[in-house]
């Protein structure tokens, strides 16, 4: 017994000792944790391949997102949205924001300054991070769309790098209004 036991100490020691050394993560990895439970992939230099949930952390919106229906009745109009993003304002004057990405929409009297649904795209310097500082340079996507003596201005923003055009641009092509 005695003989097992010493045996079972000498067997858990040699275990504990293979994994001992510090970390072998790289900054360039990040832990299942961080990624949301998904671990990188590795390729065959031993680099990470972006995975799905490092993707996200960028500001990707995956392929296989959800998107709801977002209805305000008092300005009169619909549009799809991402799943899962946060949504501040009502009435006339509506943001959605997830990971740097962000829709506003705002409604007011007059005409469109643009042709109805023709997209402008120009680059702004994102506000500071409240952590880090860190200003970003985004790209910003703005849609016109009027009726009835109103005008729905559509901002679509997301950092520069990012590429966010397929999901956008359903995004845009969903603002209807009642």
């Amino acid at each position: 017994m005695k003989k097992l036991v010493i045996l079972a100490v000498i067997l858990g020691l040699a275990v504990a000792g293979c994994g001992s050394g510090g970390s072998s993560e790289s900054p360039q990895e990040t832990s299942a944790a961080a990624t949301g439970g998904a671990a990188p992939t590795e390729t065959k230099s031993g680099g990470a391949v972006p995975s799905e949930a490092e993707s996200l952390a960028t500001g990707d919106i995956p392929d296989n997102q959800e998107f709801l229906t977002f209805t305000d009745g008092p300005a009169g109009y619909s549009i799809k949205y991402p799943a899962g993003w946060a949504r501040t304002g009502n009435g006339n004057d509506v943001t959605f924001r997830e990971k740097g990405n962000l829709i506003h929409i705002a409604v007011r009297s007059g005409p469109a300054k643009s042709a109805p649904g023709e997209k402008q795209s120009f680059t702004r310097t994102s506000a500071p991070d409240p952590v880090t500082g860190k200003r970003v340079p985004l790209l910003v996507d703005v849609y016109e769309y009027e009726k009835g003596g109103k005008v729905a201005v559509l901002e679509l923003e997301t950092p520069e790098g990012v590429d966010n055009v397929d999901a956008y641009r359903m995004i845009s092509e969903s603002f209807r209004w009642r």
